[in-house]
């Protein structure tokens, strides 16, 4: 119940009003309320903390990302988080070029799936190193061939089983890759009004640039959105120290394969005497039996040997290092 005036009260108000010192039109704007415009078509789902969260475990996404892909596609790569944005999933599908690389992943144990999209640039970039190129992107863009589409959706299983770790302090997830999609239209994993959240993630291999976004909706982060906060994250983060984090970077390192040569030596033929080459033929190097073989790492002069046998393979013993820069 309102305040009752007494009579002096609204004598006092009344004489106010009628000698100007209260204006009446101000006194009804100024008990209007604020009203906010509220769009049912697309509701305020994802707030700014869940986005901020999401950032956070993508960062460490991105970290993972640049460690590990680098040991199939042998070639330096930086993720880092864009962009992030709540939006419909008609806006997310409608922005799509075709062809597209999608990944449509089951987020188990939660239920519904989230959608890896890959740039058209940096899949055919990937090929392209996979299959011993440079990692050139083509000029101009095309559907993808089986073979091809093999070779992607070995990347993206690759890319989906990154996440788990960082998302171990929200839930411990098991995603299983379904299928991958390269037209729009057949990746309707939810309804077009329903609404996501869209992470885009700027990848750069080598000298090729592109984005990655990943669509998680609503419908399936659903049970664990109250996770999805700064504060629960940070009281359940595991800091790992130093050490572990050194370790584990070792442990990535070691299983990098990296092409080592060993060079006997050099000589120059004509192509004539080239293409007449037989086997048993003997070619002069401008090297001697006894002295110390050139090994390579990659294009690096890493190691001297002397050259022999294992058993029945030919083999060499390392006699020196070199270091860098002598």
């Amino acid at each position: 119940m309102g305040e009752v005036l007494s009579q002096s009260e609204i004598d006092n108000l009344l004489a106010a009003l009628s000698t100007g010192e209260l204006d009446m039109d101000q006194m009804q704007e100024s008990n209007e309320k604020q009203v906010k415009n509220y769009d049912f078509k697309r509701p305020a789902k994802f707030s700014k903390e869940h986005l901020r969260t999401l950032e956070i475990i993508f960062e460490h996404y991105g970290r993972l990302l640049s460690t590990n892909l680098p040991v199939y596609l042998r070639k330096n790569i930086q993720v880092n988080v864009a962009s992030s944005e709540a939006a419909t999933y008609s806006e997310f599908t409608n922005s799509l070029s075709n062809p597209v690389i999608l990944g449509v992943v089951n987020f188990q144990p939660l239920g519904g799936n989230i959608i890896i999209e890959l740039a058209t640039n940096l899949g055919f970039a990937m090929i392209d190193r996979m299959l011993g190129g440079s990692g050139v992107p083509l000029e101009k863009n095309r559907d993808f061939s089986e073979i091809e589409l093999t070779i992607i959706e070995k990347i993206m299983v690759v890319c989906m089983q990154v996440m788990r770790d960082p998302w171990k302090n929200v839930v411990d997830i098991n995603p299983v890759m379904e299928r991958i999609e390269t037209n729009p239209q057949f990746a309707q994993v939810i309804a077009p009004s329903d609404m996501i959240a869209i992470v885009t993630l700027n990848v750069k291999i080598g000298d090729v640039e592109g984005f990655m976004n990943i669509c998680l909706p609503y419908f399936t982060l659903e049970d664990v959105m109250d996770k999805l906060n700064t504060k629960y994250w940070f009281s359940t983060m595991q800091e790992n120290d130093d050490e572990n984090y050194e370790e584990y970077i070792e442990a990535m390192i070691k299983r990098v394969e990296v092409p080592v040569k060993a060079v006997l030596g050099r000589s120059s033929l004509s192509v004539n005497d080239f293409i007449n080459l037989q086997v048993g033929d003997i070619i002069r190097l401008d090297s001697r039996i006894d002295e110390e073989l050139k090994i390579y790492v990659g294009n690096i002069k890493k190691f001297t040997a002397l050259p022999g046998s294992n058993k029945d393979k030919y083999a060499t013993r390392i006699t020196s290092v070199i270091r860098e820069g002598e």
